[in-house]
């Protein structure tokens, strides 16, 4: 059998991890790849919004399923263009994928279904967006609309740093089309919680829990970032929180998503907010997440393979159980001086050799390249490093032993990925 992944990051080398394990003979084709993908698949040099250059590749090779990691070419309808060329695909379609790449769509419909969410407001001029701004409550959440590479949702402390937000992409259209529309919302604090589903319309199997950690430093200080490590289960799941996200989130989602004539197939992520154990929505992502997969796949059992393709299949059987195995697992992103700003290239990366000798202590590349017989860096997020074990902590100690046993300049990482865990 041959699979496809499309990106090039950690969560694609954990997804070709995963299904590299597949009890089926496999042969796996990355497009574009990393250094680490290069020693379990075949790397192709074409960017994962090459949209046609990708269905001519998977038409070339035979491909027998593709499993798309990023967000941009699902928002751009790649599943839509694959399945019109008669090519097996995971992933929702483009008009589907609008659960990520519409803030207002989603908002509206979470409202439509009752789904439990921030308050909000939706504004396509600064005039009524500002008005808006000074009748609400700080802190406040402000989100363009569109896909921003993870830059588009600006947490305002004041009036003037919502100003300055809404200026940025209204007036100065920094994010392009993604800001022609901005969502202001309540700010919701509590504990945050990362639940993935796969979905075929309305039938779906919910993986592990997660948390992740988005801001760069110890103690949730600095910038906000793609993710500096996450861990799972998250421990305070309870089976009465599961019932409620299943009845009042989960099920109005998938039911509204189909009477909208958007049925949703592929790997949905929810972001929610625990407050005082009640859940609420914060987003919706199309995909799976980075760093979350990087902990999530390696506690599943059995053939996660098998599951993707009855998802992207249309046969309407049964979606099979995936088994987790009992334990945590916990990723630790090991990033360039700099991230998430302008970062050096080009470091030589010294002691992966060491970590495969570490039990149960896998590393995930996701900015790297091959120079010579080196890796590289190539990127703000390099590699994440993974610790799987009986209990959260054994899981900490394997993944920090792997840290300390890699070393680049300007490494930066931080130090308290999964604490709160162990709370």
């Amino acid at each position: 059998m041959k699979v496809l992944i499309v990106g090039s990051g950690g969560r694609e080398h954990a997804l070709a991890w995963a299904l590299s394990r597949s009890p089926r003979a496999l042969k796996l084709l990355v497009a574009p790849g990393n250094a680490g993908l290069e020693e379990i698949a075949t790397t192709v040099p074409i960017a994962a919004t090459e949209i046609d250059a990708l269905a001519e590749l998977a038409e070339k090779e035979k491909c027998d399923l593709t499993v798309v990691g990023p967000e941009a070419p699902l928002v751009m309808g790649i599943v839509d263009r694959f399945q019109e060329r008669g090519l097996p695909i995971f992933g929702p379609r483009k008009a589907a994928a609008a659960l990520e790449g519409s803030k207002v769509f989603a908002k509206e419909l979470m409202r439509k279904c009752k789904i439990p969410t921030a308050s909000f407001t939706v504004h396509s001029s600064l005039r009524s967006a500002e008005a808006a701004l000074a009748s609400g409550r700080f802190p406040a959440v402000i989100k363009a609309d569109g896909l921003a590479a993870g830059k588009g949702v600006v947490i305002a402390r004041s009036q003037g740093d919502g100003l300055e937000a809404l200026r940025a992409m209204l007036v100065e259209k920094r994010y392009g089309t993604a800001g022609e529309q901005v969502v202001i919302e309540e700010f919701l604090e509590g504990e945050e919680v990362s639940i993935f589903l796969l979905c075929r319309g309305r039938d779906y199997i919910l993986l592990p829990t997660s948390q992740d950690h988005k801001r760069l430093a110890d103690g949730d200080q600095g910038p906000n970032t793609g993710g500096m490590g996450a861990y799972a289960p998250y421990p305070r799941w309870t089976a009465d929180l599961e019932a409620r996200v299943r009845k009042l989130i989960i099920e109005p989602t998938l039911q509204g998503m189909e009477t909208e004539g958007r049925a949703y197939h592929g790997l949905l992520y929810i972001g929610l907010m625990l407050i005082g154990g009640e859940p609420f929505v914060l987003e919706y992502n199309c995909r799976f997440g980075d760093p979350e997969t990087q902990a999530i796949l390696p506690l599943l059992e059995g053939d996660l393979l098998g599951a993707l393709e009855a998802v992207a299949s249309a046969d309407g059987g049964p979606l099979p159980p995936i088994m987790t195995r009992p334990g945590s697992a916990v990723v630790v992103v090991l990033a360039s001086r700099g991230y998430p700003g302008r970062v050096e290239k080009g470091l030589a990366i010294r002691g992966l050799d060491a970590v495969a000798e570490l039990p149960e202590t896998i590393v995930f590349h996701a900015g790297t390249r091959a120079r010579g017989s080196e890796t590289i860096t190539d990127g703000g997020r390099v590699l994440g490093v993974t610790g799987v074990g009986e209990n959260l902590i054994v899981a900490l100690d394997r993944a920090y032993r792997g840290v300390a046993a890699i070393d680049f300049d300007g490494k930066v990482y931080r130090r308290d990925i999964g604490r709160r865990g162990l709370s």
